[in-house]
């Protein structure tokens, strides 16, 4: 298991979809791709969406699949799980795909205001504790983050399995006055829903057959900061 580990990151290395900064790279000032992700990477105008905690980048590339005008970066900490997503996007040439190995804290060093035009969170760690709630990524401190990149009226989705992250959720967007566009605590129990919704990760696949509903909700944040 360890040598496949190491064989895995050696080839990352080598992908020129995945970016692996250094701390040493953004520690004292910003990347040098934030503000400069259309023009300098994928040398378009196209808008840029974000998957965070991407893990193997299913939703990620499915995405990119589905939108091939629009250009989507997944960003997760775990290399052996960015390698899965990097290679089958380098299978499928897809060029409006990228991965981004960083802390998810981090996102403001990379990215500027309004330059991205969307935001998946797919399926996140729930960090279940109480002294972990800061933690979460639809807590109040990553919202004040993602209101930092995000150009106006942008959309966040949530989909998880967690039915308590969900209502925890609901209760940031509610207490903070951001804006509710749409919630079901049962995704696939609804008619109609959009092709992107459709998509299932392999862990999501899991959780259906366990019988756990899957619950979704998309948001806008406010203008007004904490």
């Amino acid at each position: 298991m360890k040598k496949r580990k190491l064989f895995k990151f050696a080839q990352l290395e080598t992908f020129n979809n995945v970016i692996q900064p250094s701390p040493e790279e953004f520690v004292h000032e910003d990347f040098f791709l934030k503000g400069k992700w259309k023009s300098e990477y994928f040398k378009n105008n196209n808008p840029i969406i974000l998957e965070l905690g991407c893990g193997k980048g299913e939703y990620t590339i499915s995405l990119a699949e589905v939108y091939p005008d629009k250009n989507f970066i997944g960003v997760d900490i775990k290399g052996d799980r960015l390698w899965r997503g990097g290679k089958t996007a380098l299978d499928k040439n897809l060029v409006n795909v990228a991965f981004l190995r960083i802390h998810i804290e981090k996102i403001n060093n990379f990215f500027s205001q309004d330059e991205v035009s969307e935001i998946w969170i797919t399926f996140p760690d729930p960090q279940p504790n109480k002294p972990n709630i800061k933690k979460r990524l639809t807590s109040l401190q990553f919202l004040e983050r993602y209101k930092k990149i995000l150009s106006e009226k942008s959309i966040i989705h949530l989909k998880t399995d967690n039915a308590p992250l969900f209502d925890f959720t609901l209760e940031v967007i509610e207490n903070y006055k951001h804006h509710l566009i749409y919630q079901t605590h049962d995704l696939y129990n609804e008619k109609n829903i959009k092709e992107e919704l459709h998509i299932k990760t392999y862990y999501e696949q899991m959780f259906l057959k366990e019988g756990f509903p899957i619950c979704y909700l998309e948001f806008s944040l406010n203008s007004c900061s904490v």
